[in-house]
């Protein structure tokens, strides 16, 4: 592209925005359907000419709330983006399921955006690895203001991209202020350009975001720099805020008169009309029919926005989990001679691998010869290579966050472990909000196939950060799907169940039944098992006494049972084998026959699962129960290290005796 073309485009784009932003401001105070805006003005020559310089469709943009000068100069249409904001029903940017400046358009490779600052980072640099995997030449791009860059999904990123020398590049524009904070409170040094430079592999260049020639000479580097595989780069464009921060927001708190004017004596409009009069290559007749052209332009999409329908609000549930037509298949032993879960799960994962090249293994110390610290991955680097069985830095939030970015283009399912399920706090952000919703939120543009992997549970003395079940935690998530085997046969048929689901899937698996023989091991099923989530098994057939149980409880429920049938007390011992979604039908129907319920868990008992059970039993069994619902877990303590204390606080099989005994006199 010629350089008039090029700085033409930019201008109009750059006008397009700007009248956006002013239409929008409108829009607020008169009240007009949309109640929030985040204004970009003073931002948009830094992101209409990052656009500019990548390949609209091929490469990838991961754009901040700010951001929307990048997503006009991309190509988003102004009629879907002005949709977004007034909530209405449109075919991307989520139809109404995210606040305005939250972008996704999966057209224009661009997938869906949060509010939560800084977490786009990690995803990009997911999904680049993903890229250059797969060989392609894309390059992906992910913005955010100063003050995202105190966030540490950001050094994490950067750490990542640089290790494996990926095509991101990473645009921060600095206005000075995060939100009312100034930079010299937000960054060491008053600027994260010193900080960036430290990452070795990560080339960092400064740009003056009013400035066409600084910010493009530095936007081509960076992605020249992708586009040959040179690496990631940080391009910092310092960009002045001529609006406050948000709508709601007023700058008069934090900023002066004569800041506030200094800054509109940068405005980026001004400078990009001066440069275009200076070239030549538009005279001021010129630059002012395109400023009209641009304002009915914008004021037509506005019209044609208001014009669309509001979501049927029979959709707001729709879309939480992406449909799958995986189907159960026929258990067909490979051997009578029985393997551990461990064995079971690393064959599992195996055999996908073998058939899925897609299935990318990593988490903290699970590649080559170490294999995790259980051994669960032991082998899979040598067999499918260090691109596909790799170690991550210690760090969870980058395991999740990348996770969520590998799965993106349709190429990869990434299939994780956080090396203890008690780790898992740090990446909780992104488990949490970033891949839990990615499918809703996006309305169904955008789902996520990722199997997270967590060793969990206690009985192994492993004190407070080893012995944690978070289940509970997990299961107050929309979006997530979690497993919890009790034996090797379910163990292999779950996990490649997860592993072909089009969700994100947390996948338990506790520690103590890793190696167990007595209970967890079975005959190993076939590689064409898959086990559906959401099917109860009935391990044990009773009829005085359900228990309603999973993990490790299950196999301390069927040795009471055993105990207590030698005193001719029935015992029905029902496995959940999966906490999300979790089978109620089979609960109620176990219910009905006997009439008497011990649902029983390891975890603390005050707000675990067992409650949620519990709920269902009395909303829609109450009349069939012939004595109380009987609930044992944890104390609520947590789990000390001491084998005596242990013993004391997680539930003991006399106690489970006990209270199965005392049900039975009902």
């Amino acid at each position: 592209m010629v350089l008039k073309e090029k700085v033409v485009k930019i201008l109009k784009a750059m006008l397009l925005s700007r009248m956006v932003d002013e239409k929008m401001g409108k829009l607020v105070r008169q009240n007009k359907g949309a109640t929030f805006q985040l204004s970009a003005a003073g931002h948009e020559m830094a992101g209409v000419v990052a656009a500019q310089n990548l390949l609209s469709g091929k490469d990838w943009g991961f754009p901040y709330y700010r951001d929307q000068p990048f997503a006009v100069g991309l190509g988003s249409d102004l009629v879907e983006i002005f949709g977004a904001f007034l909530a209405r029903k449109t075919k991307y940017h989520s139809s109404g399921r995210m606040m305005p400046g939250h972008f996704s358009c999966k057209p224009l490779r661009m997938p869906c955006q949060s509010s939560v600052v800084g977490s786009q980072y990690l995803q990009a640099v997911g999904l680049a690895l993903s890229r250059k995997l797969a060989g392609e030449t894309d390059v992906v791009y992910v913005s955010g203001g100063d003050g995202s860059t105190s966030q540490g999904d950001f050094h994490e990123a950067l750490n990542f991209a640089g290790i494996h020398q990926l095509p991101v590049i990473f645009s921060i524009q600095d206005n000075g202020f995060a939100i009312s904070v100034p930079a010299h409170e937000q960054t060491s040094g008053g600027s994260i350009v010193s900080v960036a430079k430290g990452h070795i592999g990560v080339a960092v260049f400064e740009a003056e975001g009013t400035d066409f020639e600084s910010v493009d000479a530095a936007f081509s580097a960076a992605v020249a720099r992708g586009r040959a595989g040179e690496g990631p780069s940080v391009v910092v464009t310092k960009v002045p805020r001529l609006a406050a921060h948000s709508s709601s927001d007023d700058p008069l708190k934090y900023q002066t008169k004569e800041q506030l004017e200094e800054g509109k004596a940068r405005d980026p409009l001004v400078t990009i009309k001066a440069f275009v009069l200076e070239k030549g290559f538009l005279n001021t007749e010129e630059i002012t029919q395109l400023e009209k052209s641009s304002f009915q332009e914008v004021e037509e999409a506005a019209a044609q926005a208001d014009l669309l329908p509001y979501p049927d609000i029979e959709t707001a549930l729709d879309n939480v989990y992406a449909p799958s037509n995986q189907e159960e298949t026929v258990l067909i032993p490979l051997s009578e001679e029985k393997i551990v879960m461990m064995d079971a799960i690393n064959h599992a994962i195996d055999e996908e691998m073998a058939t899925n090249p897609g299935i990318i293994v990593f988490g903290q110390d699970v590649a080559r010869g170490k294999g995790g610290v259980f051994g669960i991955t032991k082998n899979l680097t040598s067999k499918y290579g260090e691109q596909r069985c790799f170690n991550t830095p210690l760090a969870e939030s980058t395991i999740i966050g990348v996770s969520i970015g590998m799965s993106l283009d349709g190429l990869h399912r990434p299939v994780a472990e956080i090396q203890f399920a008690d780790y898992l706090w740090t990446g909780i952000n992104q488990l949490f909000n970033e891949l839990s919703s990615f499918y809703y939120r996006s309305n169904g543009e955008w789902n996520c196939p990722v199997v997270i992997r967590m060793p969990t549970g206690g009985y192994i003395q492993g004190g407070p950060y080893h012995s944690q079940n978070i289940e509970g935690f997990l299961s107050h998530c929309p979006g997530l799907m979690i497993a919890y085997p009790s034996n090797a046969a379910d163990a292999k048929g779950l996990l490649k169940w997860a592993m072909r689901n089009p969700n994100p899937v947390v996948f338990l698996e506790h520690k103590a039944l890793y190696r167990q023989q007595k209970f967890s091991a079975r005959p190993e099923p076939d590689a064409d098992y898959v086990l559906p989530f959401g099917k109860a098994a009935v391990v044990r057939a009773g009829t005085d006494i359900t228990v309603v149980t999973w993990g490790m409880m299950v196999l301390y429920a069927v040795d009471a049972a055993e105990k207590l049938a030698a005193e001719d007390i029935s015992i029905e011992v029902l496995d959940l084998r999966t906490i999300i979604p979790f089978d109620k039908e089979a609960i109620l129907t176990s219910v009905q026959k006997t009439g008497k319920v011990l649902i029983l868990q390891e975890a603390a008992k005050t707000s675990g699962f067992g409650a949620e059970i519990a709920a269902l039993i009395a909303e829609n069994a109450f009349q069939y129960l012939d004595a109380p619902l009987v609930r044992i877990g944890a104390e609520d303590t947590p789990v000390p290290y001491s084998k005596l204390l242990e013993n004391r606080v997680l539930p003991q099989p006399a106690q489970i005796e006990a209270a199965l005994r005392k049900l039975a006199q009902y």
